[in-house]
């Protein structure tokens, strides 16, 4: 909430417009007539659109009106696809690294897409790949789900992984 909302005693403007608790216009009336009105049904006096001419005001509880903009504001989480690439001849050191991004990936709650690709004669012994595959499985088996199993495409076999 970047403005401040004026209410009950705040409202420094002599005539507004008032708004009642159904929704019914009351009309122009007086700023401490409609504070006086509010007050006796318990509730307050909420400037809600200090820029018309007359201010317009409504009746309301004023805890609950916060806490429904402050529930319009909040944004919900986008799922994003990371890309990992790695290669078939890929050492020990390197192919921890790229486990480790994943896991970080997923605990962010992101998605990870793992590619490797075969360059000129690789492709022809593609089992190669599939053993790094079964690799990574292995290590990351109980923290996420696969939703694409390791699958020969062309010249490139990929992975996708979620979040448990």
């Amino acid at each position: 909430m970047n403005k401040k909302i004026r209410i009950n005693e705040q409202i420094k403007v002599n005539q507004i417009r008032l708004i009642d608790v159904e929704g019914a216009q009351m009309g122009i009336v007086a700023v401490r007539d409609a504070i006086k009105s509010a007050k006796e049904k318990g509730l307050d006096l909420v400037e809600v659109a200090p820029g018309a001419n007359p201010p317009v005001c409504r009746i309301m509880d004023f805890g609950k009106y916060k806490y429904q903009i402050s529930k319009k504001h909040t944004h919900k989480k986008t799922i994003d696809v990371k890309e990992v690439k790695i290669r078939p001849r890929i050492s020990e050191h390197d192919l921890e690294r790229k486990i480790g991004q994943v896991k970080t990936f997923v605990a962010d709650g992101n998605k990870a897409k793992v590619s490797m690709f075969f360059r000129g004669r690789e492709i022809v012994r593609p089992e190669h790949g599939m053993v790094v595959f079964e690799k990574m499985m292995e290590q990351l088996e109980g923290q996420c789900n696969f939703e694409l199993k390791p699958k020969l495409d062309g010249k490139s076999i990929i992975m996708v992984v979620a979040p448990k």
